[in-house]
């Protein structure tokens, strides 16, 4: 049986997931760590939780913690992080500009990549370097 609360893709089997399917995985991924987070610090409540939660998920937030985390990658890190954001996205939201979405998407790429990698640990050292005020 596959475990796939434990995913550990191989290299050609990340090869073939495009970015924009690294990056879908990757925005669960960030998504749960952003609630989890919020939780966690008693952040918010109710109505406000949900609100905190779109504040940071959203791509203008996602562009900018991407930038905290860009000296720490490796190159390999980096090539995927890149392969994201030339991915070919079709609508950008009315409220991010296209480097910023392209930024986001790069991110949500590489949070996938790890996480279907099995680096989880990883996929924290940055969250929490991103989350770092």
């Amino acid at each position: 049986m596959v475990n796939y609360f434990e995913p550990a893709l191989t290299d050609d089997e990340l090869r073939a997931i495009s970015s924009i399917g690294l990056a879908h995985m990757g925005d669960a991924v960030f998504e749960i760590l952003v609630r989890t987070w919020l939780c966690a610090h008693g952040k918010a409540t109710g109505k406000g939780l949900h609100q905190a939660t779109i504040r940071l998920v959203c791509a203008e937030s996602q562009s900018q913690k991407a930038q905290k985390i860009l000296p720490l990658l490796s190159e390999e890190e980096l090539a995927v992080f890149k392969r994201g954001r030339n991915a070919q996205v079709h609508s950008i939201p009315a409220h991010a500009s296209r480097a910023q979405y392209g930024e986001a998407t790069a991110l949500e790429a590489l949070l996938g990549w790890l996480y279907l990698r099995g680096r989880k640990e990883r996929i924290n050292e940055l969250f929490c370097k991103m989350m770092e005020e």
